[in-house]
């Protein structure tokens, strides 16, 4: 993709227009080209509250390059590091702390999103995580950069995202739950565990609504014969959407127990009560529910990177990366946590590190892990995980989000610290050495 953004502020700094095009290449086919494309622009733009107007268009284009497909993010990460890092340099423009000028712009809770197809912020703590993120880092102390001697300078940068929850409208997740002999449950969903850990989260929700142990509730991976229908594991809407469609299933499998319960008062225990069900019985204990929303509550996320660049070299080394999260309320803050720092490390690699080359037939040269590369646990720092919860009331338990919003933030945040390190303002990925020491040399001979 490549996104332009144009931006108004008053004096103040207060953002009061935001314009956005994108052009994305969709590759020979066009399997992702509409919907891609429109996250660059619907998920940014919401961010600042304050714009008083906005303007998104974009074009698809097809080209010989490989096709284009979903990839966590779906777009948003394209949009967000030319809007964020447009907000930077606009703050850099005005002498502004740009931390200061996200936390006077920035959506708040209770208000309209008329970006975002006109929805009201139910959950945000977006303001709480940029404080959060801040104190982590030690952003007063550091920015905008230090000077390390020996030709390495360090510098510090920030971005801000929000994602989505499903498909508004659109998304249906089910769940089937079914009482067993001896009292425990099976649960069946059509949500597929791509190693997200619904399948732990949502045996949680069933546990927590049943009023049993986590251990009680066997799940059961999908399987397209015979699991509920789920229109499918992508939008980050397993947690949200399936989620509540488990609540459901439990809410009215307590009310098939209390039925079933009325007829035999003499069961005293849920083991006597699902043994006693298995003869002489015709009232089910088993409860299949669907769930949709008309709504998709976003996430929301702040980023701040460290970077040490060497200027005689134009090596970069990541510092340090925090990230504070508000997810609503997190279901499992384990497997959060591990989401959060998965994505980051697939954000710092579209920054600095992973670059697809095309021949100009279209042939992809670093067509292996060879030639392409992906960070490693080497190259990628300190990473510093935190949430600052709010309660999203239509999600189970107050709950959001969390698998794709991770990604938004490195390549902006990145941007930023290097630019604050060098004076360099890249605005094509991914930040390399190479680019990175041609430009400083190309600044020394423009200033002899």
């Amino acid at each position: 993709m490549e996104v332009k953004v144009r931006l108004g502020a008053d004096e103040k700094g207060i953002v009061k227009a935001i314009d956005v095009y994108t052009v994305s290449n969709t590759g020979a086919f066009g399997e992702h080209g509409p919907t891609t494309v429109g996250l660059s622009g619907h998920k940014p733009i919401p961010l600042y509250g304050k714009a008083e107007a906005f303007r998104f268009q974009y074009d698809v284009v097809y080209t010989n390059q490989m096709s284009a497909g979903a990839y966590r993010g779906y777009g948003a990460t394209q949009g967000f590091f030319a809007v964020e890092s447009a907000i930077n340099e606009l703050a850099d423009r005005m002498h502004m702390d740009p931390v200061t000028l996200r936390e006077i712009n920035m959506v708040q809770e209770g208000q309209i999103m008329p970006a975002y197809y006109g929805e009201t912020n139910t959950s945000c703590a977006l303001d709480r995580c940029m404080a959060k993120a801040k104190e982590m880092i030690g952003w007063d102390e550091k920015y905008p950069s230090r000077d390390m001697g020996d030709g390495k300078v360090r510098g510090v940068g920030v971005a801000m995202a929000m994602q989505g929850s499903g498909i508004s409208g659109v998304d249906v997740g089910s769940a089937t739950l079914k009482l067993n002999d001896d009292g425990f449950y099976s649960l069946s969903i059509g949500a597929t565990d791509m190693g997200t850990g619904c399948d732990t989260i949502l045996a949680q929700i069933a546990a927590e609504e049943l009023g049993c142990r986590i251990e009680e509730v066997a799940v059961h991976g999908v399987d397209t014969d015979v699991s509920p229908y789920d229109c499918g594991s992508y939008a980050s809407s397993t947690t949200y959407i399936t989620g509540q469609a488990v609540v459901k299933a439990c809410q009215k499998m307590k009310e098939r127990i209390r039925e079933y319960t009325e007829k035999h008062p003499e069961l005293k225990t849920l083991k006597d009560i699902a043994n006693s069900s298995m003869c002489g019985n015709d009232l089910a204990l088993e409860v299949t529910e669907m769930h949709t929303s008309p709504v998709s509550p976003p996430p929301f996320m702040v980023g701040m990177a460290e970077v040490e660049v060497d200027t005689e070299t134009g090596q970069v080394e990541l510092i340090d990366y925090v990230a504070v999260v508000d997810c609503g309320t997190a279901v499992n803050p384990n497997l959060a946590r591990v989401q959060v720092e998965g994505g980051l490390v697939q954000g710092i690699g579209m920054a600095l590190y992973e670059n697809i080359q095309y021949s100009e037939k279209g042939q992809m040269r670093n067509n292996s892990l060879m030639q392409y590369k992906i960070p490693t646990r080497q190259d990628i720092g300190d990473i510093r995980v935190e949430f600052e919860s709010s309660y999203e009331p239509s999600g189970p338990y107050g709950a959001k989000s969390i698998g794709e919003i991770v990604i938004n933030t490195p390549a902006p945040a990145i941007a930023q610290a290097i630019y604050h390190a060098t004076g360099l303002r890249f605005k094509d990925l991914p930040i390399t050495p190479e680019k990175i020491a041609m430009g400083i040399q190309q600044e020394d001979n423009r200033m002899s």
